[in-house]
């Protein structure tokens, strides 16, 4: 049986949850995700987990958060006037938004605190600084 390397197209079923135990992402119901293992298309710790299983192999990693999306990094929340912020914008601690930076791009952030004074953004990824587990079942490799 092929034994998934560098390369390979690699076809997967998956369960993503926190330490919690919350599932933040799975494949339940939906298609296989397919990439090209050791690409950069998924997270590094998966991609290296996924390096040498099998179709039909199954098992379950934790990859620690350096491994993932990375430690949140506090330079990436930036307290906003609320003055700046248009009445219309939802600003409840939670809600996602976008911003545009000087040059153009669309930047994702959550609302992370908002008072009377400012809103504080987090432009984070939303799972920066957690450990994740993965029950991965590799379905094809190619």
């Amino acid at each position: 049986m092929t034994k998934a390397t560098a390369g390979n197209t690699v076809q997967f079923h998956y369960t993503g949850t926190l330490s919690d135990g919350s599932v933040f992402d799975s494949s339940e119901g939906r298609e296989p995700l397919s990439f090209t293992l050791g690409s950069g298309q998924i997270i590094p710790g998966l991609d290296a987990a996924i390096d040498g299983m099998a179709q039909g192999e199954q098992k379950t990693v934790t990859i620690p958060a350096a491994e993932a999306y990375g430690e949140a990094d506090p330079r990436a929340r930036q307290a906003v006037p609320r003055a700046q912020i248009p009445d219309h914008i939802p600003t409840e601690p939670g809600t996602s938004l976008q911003m545009q930076s000087p040059d153009g791009q669309v930047i994702p952030v959550t609302v992370i605190e908002a008072n009377d004074e400012h809103v504080v953004l987090d432009a984070n990824h939303p799972l920066a600084g957690k450990d994740l587990t993965f029950a991965v079942e590799i379905v094809s490799v190619a």
